[in-house]
């Protein structure tokens, strides 16, 4: 690609002391600083590297061209395959120092580069440069699948794998899979428990420094993500986020076997193991078995009587966050989920449980007999009267 001689900017272009090129990835071109080792095909981000350094280096931005002696090793490096650069903390080598300085940050959390509109940081400029287009409504990437749209490309691609549920990422110590190697980092580190990120308040220690930073929301009560349709704020983004579906009402992941749908694909395959009966995670006090170990933690709260999570506009306390955020309905009077056949607003489970007045349909199918029932709940209490089982005893006498 050559150069052009030019005074000012043309379309996505930006100048370069008195050159001109496209503001975009190239496979023969590489860009360098002159004031460190930094390179990068893409332009847009030695363009953000070198405003590091301050506006006396900002014009000395030059192309490795083909044949230079940077270039040349480049090209080596890339026929070769030569990864001189490794990390100290887990096996992976880098053909460059740049790329193992990206890779560092998934062990230490850190994330330099700062919105100026939101509190959201990020570990490559590149990602501020796309997330800046979600302030600016630009969503260029659009799915194939389903109408969403994306600021880019990489989170199109990762959106993909929930409609087709790839997760090409495999842990090499469990059946794990992923479907972002990032994730696949951070859970490698809860095999080495590796936890350098320590809470100076209750001294609880994370593999993450993003983790150690959202839990300390907990003890300050911050929360920087709040929704714009209505006054709610959270304390993450993935909690906004799941927020968010009950002003869209968007659930993607319908199960094949009744009539539930679920925002998000995690949700979904702890569903299907209680069409399964699949239940690995046994107790020890009471040998009950559940689908998720998650469950099995809750359960054995009843048998502890902890109650970690407690209301803050009244002494209640509860042994589940879910169990907390109900009872918080009852404080704001929020039924976020409207009734599409008639005037009345549901939380999630109840609107879904009111919903099959409406239709009749009765998904959940008794083993033994020919009932069917409109909820899980349902059969369940019914079952006992085929096993006998009286799972609820007085406390005042043996009965």
């Amino acid at each position: 690609m050559e150069p052009t001689q030019s005074s000012s900017c043309g379309d996505g272009a930006t100048l370069i002391g008195e050159t001109s090129y496209p503001l975009k990835v190239t496979e023969d071109i590489w860009f360098g600083c002159c004031s460190c080792t930094y390179v990068t095909r893409d332009q847009r981000e030695i363009v953000s590297h070198l405003s590091a350094h301050g506006d006396e280096q900002s014009k000395c931005q030059h192309p490795l061209m083909p044949g230079s002696e940077f270039q040349v090793l480049c090209n080596t490096r890339k026929h070769k395959s030569e990864k001189p650069y490794k990390c100290k903390l887990c096996p992976q080598t880098f053909a460059y120092n740049s790329l193992l300085t990206h890779h560092n940050r998934t062990h230490t959390g850190e994330k330099p580069f700062k919105c100026m509109q939101c509190p959201k940081t990020f570990t490559q400029s590149r990602s501020l440069i796309y997330h800046n287009q979600a302030h600016t409504s630009e969503k260029p990437f659009k799915c194939k699948l389903c109408p969403k749209e994306f600021a880019c490309d990489s989170l199109l691609n990762y959106h993909i794998h929930l409609h087709t549920a790839e997760k090409p990422f495999k842990c090499k110590q469990c059946p794990k899979t992923f479907a972002k190697s990032s994730k696949l980092i951070y859970h490698n580190q809860m095999h080495t428990g590796e936890k350098l990120f320590k809470c100076n308040q209750c001294f609880k220690a994370f593999a993450r420094n993003s983790q150690l930073t959202e839990h300390n929301r907990k003890h300050t009560g911050e929360k920087p993500f709040k929704c714009m349709q209505c006054p709610q704020a959270f304390s993450y983004n993935s909690s906004l986020r799941r927020h968010n579906r009950t002003h869209t009402g968007d659930n993607l992941f319908k199960c094949k076997r009744c009539a539930l749908t679920f925002a998000e694909s995690s949700k979904l395959i702890y569903h299907n193991q209680t069409h399964k009966g699949e239940k690995p995670f046994e107790c020890k006090q009471c040998f009950k078995a559940f689908a998720r170990n998650s469950q099995l933690t809750e359960h054995n709260r009843k048998h502890t009587g902890e109650k970690p999570f407690k209301c803050t506009q009244c002494p209640q306390a509860f042994s589940s966050n879910s169990s907390l955020q109900r009872h918080n309905r009852k404080h704001t009077g929020e039924k976020p989920f409207k009734c599409e056949q008639c005037p009345q607003a549901f939380s999630r489970n109840s609107l879904q449980s009111h919903s099959q007045m409406h239709t009749g349909e009765k998904p959940f199918k008794c083993k033994l007999c020919p009932l069917a029932f409109s909820h899980d709940s349902s059969l369940r209490r019914h079952n006992r009267t085929h096993t006998g089982e009286k799972p609820f005893k007085c406390k005042q006498c043996p009965q």
